[in-house]
């Protein structure tokens, strides 16, 4: 369990300054503003399919489908939903149109309910974080957000540039460190786990409780990509045991289902942790979390909702279902 207490369920309130919307204090505040897209296209867009009929019959449940796909929720998941709602109806729990909004809010709360969203960090020595994700998910960005959380904890943070095969990454990265108060280790013309080696051995030597390594961002498809990745988990782990202890992957939320596949394929090869659902205050398809454990057993630990370096939020399924219903 990690140590630092930086990612108690109990965040502090922060200030939202959202364009979307207008901002409400605290988590949800910033929630509501960064998911405002997504909301409009869930919980908006059942309100609208609701106020056009006065009971429950199978044109609604069919507009209710076809709204949630519109979302981008899972087809499974939409499935499932529509069902449970069916039977429901069935059986009598509900009786009218105005019951179907908070029944549909309970299922998505409950089908996120049982995820285990916490970081799994030593309790001592330092802690080893690899993330991957293809180019333009994200990858860069949110694991400098991810870097500024510990820093402003008081951790001693150091990044490794192990995307070396673009050189447009490790100046992004190196930048990032800079303004976020963390330390790099680069080597432009370095094999990428020689890079992860080195910045294993620094953060041993100069007593770092945060490594976070940034891998190439190719294409999930590349099959030398995979073992790239494989010999960067083997190489870190032979340095310090255990390592790294979250495999994290970025997801790009605006891609949809697609965002599924791509996880699918990296888990195979590297066992990964968690995910990473970056960009959803720029799309309405953030109903894809919902269909994410009907086709990957990867529980969402943090979510992305706009470009500022305190916007990366530990997930929690209670507010994420009360900002896109409230």
């Amino acid at each position: 369990m990690c140590p630092f207490g930086l990612f108690s369920k109990k965040e502090k309130p922060e200030e939202d300054s959202g364009p979307l919307e207008e901002a409400s204090p605290g988590l949800l505040g910033k929630l509501r503003n960064g998911l405002a897209k997504t909301r409009r296209k869930v919980s908006g867009g059942l309100r609208s399919v609701l106020s056009l009929h006065r009971s429950i019959d199978e044109e609604l449940l069919e507009e209710l489908e076809e709204q949630l796909y519109l979302a981008d929720v899972g087809p499974r998941a939409v499935m499932r939903y529509c069902e449970e709602l069916r039977q429901a109806h069935r059986d009598g729990h509900i009786q009218n149109t105005d019951q179907v909004m908070d029944f549909l809010k309970d299922l998505m709360r409950d089908d996120l309910s049982d995820w285990d969203t916490e970081l799994h960090l030593p309790e001592e020595g330092p802690a080893v974080i690899m993330v991957a994700g293809v180019n333009g998910s994200g990858k860069t960005t949110s694991i400098a957000k991810l870097a500024s959380r510990f820093v402003r904890s008081g951790q001693r943070v150091l990044l490794a540039a192990s995307d070396t095969f673009r050189a447009a990454a490790i100046e992004q990265l190196e930048i990032w460190a800079q303004r976020v108060g963390a330390d790099i280790v680069k080597n432009e013309s370095a094999d990428p786990a020689a890079v992860a080696f080195d910045a294993a051995e620094s953060t041993l030597a100069r007593d770092y409780n945060v490594l976070i390594i940034d891998t190439a961002g190719r294409l999930h498809t590349r099959r030398n990509l995979m073992r790239e990745l494989q010999k960067i988990h083997r190489v870190v782990g032979r340095k310090i045991p255990g390592a790294p202890h979250e495999t994290l992957i970025v997801l790009d939320a605006t891609t949809g289902q697609n965002a599924i596949s791509q996880a699918i394929q990296f888990n195979e090869s590297i066992a990964l942790s968690g995910i990473v659902l970056a960009k959803l205050d720029g799309t309405a398809k953030g109903g894809v979390i919902f269909g994410m454990k009907d086709q990957i057993e990867l529980p969402v630990k943090f979510i992305g909702i706009g470009e500022g370096v305190d916007d990366l939020l530990p997930f929690e399924p209670e507010p994420f279902v009360e900002a896109l219903f409230d």
